[in-house]
């Protein structure tokens, strides 16, 4: 390389550093401006989304309605769920003996007594301390004067047996509260059977003990 090409490059050189030198200051106060920036920064705003017009709401879905059973049917008067029984298709053995038992000892009776006769009848079913079944208890030696032999007499189809029929039916199907709760006993009010038995009840002509 000659001198004049060295001197060329030389002054190339010093140019270059002087223009750098020159153009320092400037990029940092570039940088200067751009990290004194404020720190709080401005958030946009959350948009708040307009609540669905009611009528675009989903509605629920209408559930089946449910359908009471007869037994489960609520009545303003005793009379009026016995009046409410329609004659069974078939009769079951518990409810044969159930009916006869209010026909022979409370036919006559108003239906609150006859109701408690027939209570008295399942409550000894549950008790533990008689038979076990409505029949069992009904037959049961010694307990009901109607029973011969341990066999119901026949009944004649009647207006006194149909009533004992709905009442054995309502007091089955639990329809109606005991007027006598709790009985397991009841006799005859021109009897004193000297009982020492706790009275829970009076109706008609019959007197309930449990």
């Amino acid at each position: 390389m000659s001198f004049f090409e060295r001197v060329a490059t030389l002054a190339t050189m010093v140019l270059g550093t002087a223009l750098i030198g020159v153009s320092t200051p400037g990029l940092a106060s570039q940088l200067d401006q751009n990290l004194n920036v404020p720190l709080s920064v401005t958030v946009p705003e959350t948009t708040v989304l307009a609540a669905a017009p009611a009528e675009t709401m989903p509605v629920p879905i209408a559930q089946p309605a449910i359908v009471q059973r007869q037994d489960a049917e609520d009545f303003d008067s005793l009379s009026e769920a016995v009046a409410a029984q329609n004659a069974p298709d078939a009769v079951s053995d518990d409810l044969t003996c159930l009916a006869s038992a209010i026909y022979f000892e409370s036919k006559g009776e108003p239906l609150p007594g006859q109701l408690a006769v027939a209570e008295v009848i399942i409550n000894r079913s549950k008790s533990g301390r008689f038979a076990k079944s409505v029949c069992a208890v009904v037959t049961q030696a010694g307990q009901f004067s109607f029973v011969r032999g341990g066999r119901i007499p026949a009944i004649a189809s009647n207006a006194n047996y149909r009533t004992a029929l709905a009442v054995a039916q309502v007091a089955l199907r639990d329809q109606w509260d005991s007027p006598a709760p709790q009985a397991l006993y009841f006799h005859a009010r021109r009897v004193s059977p000297g009982w020492r038995k706790t009275k829970v009840a009076s109706i008609g002509n019959h007197i309930f003990y449990r």
